[in-house]
């Protein structure tokens, strides 16, 4: 298979996606921060212009507030980080936001444990 075939089949945004999304979490274990202990990166969204990326966690257990502002304040370092690693020629700026997937799965299986109600009175 030639190199250009399978490039098709995984496009350019879904590669830079992976990229920064290993990046980031890598970066996040070297950080001394109290505020990012049990944070996991869950996804990345890199505009396909890659000027901007939304990088998306959970904090089990963490105060979700604290980890977004330890997030912002190592921004500049995390961005440094892709752009050393990555052969990119625009790194992206990143912001940050809540996943609330787990949350909202979790809220699904608590309403579909629920008794049905009787609609029969």
């Amino acid at each position: 298979m030639k190199r250009h075939e399978s490039q098709k089949r995984y496009p350019r945004t879904a590669r830079v996606n992976e990229l920064v999304h290993e990046i980031v979490a890598e970066e996040l274990e070297r950080l001394d921060d109290d505020r990012l202990g049990l944070v996991t990166i869950t996804h990345v969204r890199v505009d396909p212009d890659l000027r901007h990326a939304l990088v998306e966690f959970s904090a089990l257990g963490e105060d979700e507030e604290a980890a977004l502002e330890a997030l912002d304040e190592h921004r500049v370092r995390l961005q440094r980080a892709i752009g050393t690693q990555a052969r990119m020629k625009r790194t992206p700026e990143l912001r940050f936001a809540v996943d609330r997937v787990i949350e909202h799965g979790a809220r699904i299986d608590e309403l579909l444990r629920q008794p049905p109600i009787d609609d029969d009175r």
